[in-house]
């Protein structure tokens, strides 16, 4: 399910995102018109994207989805309606990939967490989870990887 996990630097990096804190139920309707709103006002300001689309959850709730949806970027944009800047500082993190459909990753998240409790790391409240090859990519949910990141202290 998950990829053997790693302890390892993350870089830094300058973001862009929009902020959102949602029903949990409500992922599935708000993810797509949110990256469309994200990558047309990126394409308006002739910046690429410098990396995948990820999803940086700012703490964990059962019920409500607080977290970041953006990219990384060379350039940082203006910040004009819901679009905002951020910087992933270079940080100490435990990282893994997940195989598979996005119904899986609570599981994987499960295995993974088990993993960072019997290596005796001691985890930040965020988690970041950048996704490498999705429905985008290819229609065949065995070929989607998810990262998974969750910072240490």
């Amino acid at each position: 399910m998950i990829e053997t996990p790693q302890v390892i630097t993350m870089p830094q990096a300058t973001t862009a995102y929009i902020h959102l804190r949602i029903p949990r139920e409500e992922m599935s309707g708000v993810f797509g018109p949110t990256l469309e709103e994200l990558f047309g006002a990126l394409a308006a300001q002739d910046i690429p994207p410098a990396g995948p689309v990820f999803a940086h959850h700012l703490r964990m709730d059962p019920g409500v989805f607080d977290f970041e949806l953006g990219v990384p970027v060379d350039e940082a944009p203006r910040e004009e309606g819901r679009i905002e800047v951020g910087d992933r500082p270079e940080a100490t993190v435990a990282r893994t990939v997940y195989h598979g459909s996005y119904e899986g990753l609570p599981a994987a998240w499960g295995e993974f967490d088990a993993w960072m409790e019997a290596e005796g790391c001691v985890q930040a409240e965020d988690i970041w989870e950048t996704y490498l090859v999705g429905p985008d990519s290819s229609s065949d949910p065995e070929d989607w990887r998810t990262e998974l990141v969750r910072p240490l202290r």
